[in-house]
């Protein structure tokens, strides 16, 4: 989503804020914009598109200060244009201001602001937050950016400065992630982590509500009453290396060869092989109240969403537990029923999803217990939830989610494997699957070792239009991403189906242009999704089959076969997805396609 980045210090500006907002780049942006504290008064430079024209336009007449505010934008009032690019400036030019987030009462207060003789530029939210600061100053900039979002609905991550403060920034967050970076002398705002990890690794969080106030001789935390905080200091536990590329292509290859590093840090410490055990010990939760749980509800959004549905297949055949699976975003507009002996499981890879944490909010408002699965410490849900499992699969830069969907459906998997150990599964069945588990990274690694059949395969159908993925059980979810990860990156129509569900709509376009993604491991549902592959052969579809061993029944029905290792059902979705992720990433490789930032698409959204 959109990136903000600060700093104030001794040392010019500009570098440092540009080179946060490369750091930014992998959430997602069409255009980009500094403000600059030039010594008499805030100077902007703004772009549209690509950081590289933004440093275009500030090498043509290079701001000069040592404080600034930075902003990548991801256009939601009005197209990526350069007025609509922040930062945005008030009416006096004194004020400017970069805003994550949504304000769902812009047209109000703007009408009401243009009625009082503000001059609005753009077609952008945010530009309200420029002039209701500047109509509220009286001499304290933190004490008009607090006057300004009283007025405010909706979700923010801001930062602010002031001519008439020239040494001061205010920022402010409230559903839209955003830190402080402490130096030695100087310290930075960003809204991840990454963007000033060159700097510091020392980072103050904020939560909603909370207002800072930062100078060159410290900072200071409010909240929306004036009233200090007293704020934890967090120390990042990652290395710059590991948000570079490594000598791969794109960061999204990079992250789909780490998965077998990935998953194995994923169970590192927590799988019990003798005992057919996990150990989760951030769950915080007693194994009698843990027992006492008798449904779970696992919320999430687009690729955290299809982990989920593994996850609610597991519990539900172990643990014997009703699971419902809700799309985030729909969860809390509905009446969901909720009990307090609910389990709500919240899965997001970032920790700062806008629908998931309202989710969350939700349903701890509603009385259930919480536990959040996420990739990154320190985030908004980590911080909030009951309970958790950390992912630890490190900074996943790629915008389409590959390693840390293998690790949520392991997380899902160590968790279900507690659970039903707990209430009613025995040790040798515990073991068998822990033993499974174990053997994953391997497993991963060796076709990871065949990526090229996948080049190859790619080369075949870069030309397509349109896919169809099929799977039945635990596959189903994994034709679902499969087909997610093909249309997001390489903009080929692509959908995900019950292999039986073919019938009932879909088998109308199949004809011997289309191919057809069929997952046919040998599980439990093998012969009843080769019944599918028989009806998709008699119609001329194309066929590439995800596989597990020759099987007789299949000859001369497969147009294209890739085989996995074979494993235990629940496990397969794992081992199936990531000759699905090669597939997608070559043909948008070939099809010259942005692979790492996708058009229209944002590594976290924070905002509905």
């Amino acid at each position: 989503m959109c990136g903000i980045v600060g700093y104030v210090g001794d040392k010019i500006a500009t570098p440092i804020l540009i080179d946060g907002l490369k750091r930014l780049e992998y959430r997602g942006y069409d255009s980009a914009g500094v403000a600059i504290m030039n010594g008499t008064g805030v100077e902007t430079r703004k772009a549209a598109g690509k950081i590289a024209r933004l440093e275009a336009v500030i090498d043509a007449k290079p701001p000069v200060g040592t404080l600034g505010i930075g902003h990548t934008r991801w256009a939601t009032h009005g197209p990526p244009t350069v007025g609509n690019a922040h930062p945005h400036v008030s009416t006096d030019r004194s004020i400017a201001v970069v805003h994550n987030g949504i304000i769902e009462n812009a047209t109000v207060l703007k009408a009401g602001l243009e009625a009082r003789g503000f001059i609005f530029t753009s077609d952008t939210d945010t530009e309200v937050l420029a002039h209701l600061v500047e109509a509220a100053y009286a001499g304290n900039l933190e004490a008009a950016v607090i006057e300004a979002l009283r007025q405010v609905d909706g979700t923010y991550g801001i930062a602010v400065i002031s001519s008439n403060e020239p040494d001061k920034i205010v920022a402010a967050r409230r559903g839209s992630p955003l830190l402080i970076g402490l130096g030695e002398g100087e310290y930075y705002i960003a809204s991840d982590a990454s963007a000033i990890l060159a700097h510091t690794r020392n980072v103050v969080y904020l939560d909603d509500g909370d207002v800072a106030v930062i100078t060159r001789d410290g900072y200071k935390v409010l909240d929306l009453n004036s009233i200090a905080l007293d704020k934890p200091v967090s120390r990042i536990d990652w290395d710059l290396e590991q948000i570079e590329r490594g000598g791969y292509q794109h960061f999204m290859l990079k992250e789909i060869f780490e998965q077998p590093t990935t998953v194995e840090n994923t169970m590192r410490g927590r799988l019990i092989l003798e005992e057919g055990f996990s150990k989760l010990g951030g769950l915080n939760i007693s194994k009698e109240d843990l027992l006492k749980v008798d449904n779970i509800i696992i919320t999430a959004c687009g690729t955290s969403w299809h982990s989920a549905l593994i996850g609610e297949m597991m519990i539900e055949e172990l643990c014997r537990i009703p699971v419902e699976v809700e799309y985030a975003s729909e969860f809390r507009y509905r009446n969901p029923i909720v009990t307090p002996t609910t389990l709500c499981i919240v899965i997001s890879q970032s920790g700062e999803t806008a629908d998931t944490l309202a989710a969350m909010r939700e349903a701890k408002r509603r009385g259930a217990r919480t536990l959040g699965l996420v990739n990154v410490v320190g985030s908004t849900i980590a911080r909030e939830d009951d309970g958790g499992i950390y992912l630890h699969a490190g900074p996943e830069i790629g915008v389409a989610s590959t390693k840390a969907f293998s690790s949520q459906v392991i997380a899902l998997a160590l968790f279900t494997l507690k659970l039903a150990r707990l209430r009613n599964l025995s040790v040798s069945q515990g073991r068998a699957i822990a033993q499974a588990m174990a053997k994953l990274p391997e497993q991963i690694q060796s076709i990871l070792d065949r990526a090229d059949e996948i080049e190859a395969l790619a080369e075949e159908f870069k030309r397509a239009t349109n896919f169809l993925y099929l799977g039945r059980g635990y596959n189903f979810p994994a034709a679902l991403e499969g087909a997610l990860k093909l249309k997001e990156i390489s903009y080929i129509h692509a959908e995900g189906y019950p292999a039986a569900e073919m019938k009932h709509g879909p088998i109308a376009l199949i004809d011997e242009m289309m191919p057809v993604v069929c997952i046919a491991p040998h599980d439990s549902v093998f012969e009843k999704i080769t019944s599918n592959i028989q009806e998709v052969k008699a119609r001329k579809g194309k066929i590439i089959a995800i596989t597990t061993r020759d099987e007789p029944s299949l000859a001369g029905k497969l147009d294209y076969e890739f085989r996995i290792p074979e494993t235990i059902d629940l496990l397969t979705p794992i081992l199936a997805s990531v000759p699905l992720q090669l597939l997608a990433y070559y043909i948008a490789v070939k099809r010259g396609c942005n692979v790492d930032q996708p058009r229209n698409l944002a590594k976290s959204v924070t905002v509905e």
